[in-house]
């Protein structure tokens, strides 16, 4: 049954080399027209990384990343590894990783679509949770305010398994993925009183935020290796 839903695929790509990133500085906008010509893609986003463990404004130059909702994990699985568009990144990154998922649940919207549908109940072990959102112009100030403390917290939180922020527009188009031991974790991180939970009363107070998503996923297996990310299985031949 599984082989047949709704599959996520996030894949990470660093270039070490200074003059190496100009190629994938470039592929955010070349590489649209292949993704988007891909058999069972329904949703793809190309974004750039923060130098920080959640919301950052500071870009890290070295990791881009390409998330894509496939309408199978059989489908997930055979272009991630075949098509030529995700062949080229791999050559030309020192070090690449995808990792597939299954929903678990989702609420909101991107880009004026809900991408992801559930298929699956949520983990009894690791759960990955993304967390997305568009912040209105009149509330930058204010919300970058609050994120380098979060960020802070989240990258000193040692029950955080893997974390790493992303952004389709560098300081408005936020994205952050993160993996946690079991959900009871990740709850009790949310709930803890501290620079988050007082941000998330300021975001709904002052509706900072134009458009957000929040979901939670299985994670299935991955290609490729990554820090942090070794201790889950690497893909099976399909």
């Amino acid at each position: 049954m599984g082989e047949t839903q709704q599959t996520v695929s996030l894949s990470l790509f660093r270039f070490d080399k200074p003059s190496a990133r100009i190629w994938p500085f470039f592929q955010m906008a070349l590489a649209r027209r292949p993704l988007s010509r891909l058999r069972g893609l329904r949703f793809v986003k190309l974004c750039g990384t923060g130098s920080g463990e959640g919301f950052t404004p500071v870009p890290n130059t070295a990791v881009y990343t390409i998330l894509c909702v496939w309408d199978s994990a059989n489908i997930a699985h055979e272009t991630v590894a075949t098509a030529p568009v995700f062949v080229n990144y791999r050559a030309h990154a020192d070090a690449s990783c995808t990792l597939f998922l299954q929903v678990a649940s989702a609420r909101g919207q991107w880009s004026h679509q809900a991408p992801f549908t559930p298929v699956v109940d949520l983990p009894d072990g690791p759960i990955a949770a993304l967390t997305r959102a568009t912040v209105r112009p009149h509330a930058m100030l204010q919300f970058w305010k609050r994120a380098g403390p979060i960020s802070d917290v989240v990258g000193d939180n040692q029950d955080v398994v893997f974390k790493i922020g992303m952004g389709e527009v560098p300081w408005v188009q936020q994205v952050t993925f993160s993996i946690w031991p079991d959900t009871t974790t990740m709850a009790a991180f949310a709930r803890a009183d501290g620079p988050h939970a007082r941000a998330i009363k300021a975001v709904r107070d002052g509706k900072w935020f134009r458009e957000e998503l929040y979901a939670r996923f299985r994670i299935l297996d991955r290609l490729g290796d990554w820090p942090g990310l070794s201790t889950f299985p690497e893909t099976a031949e399909r």
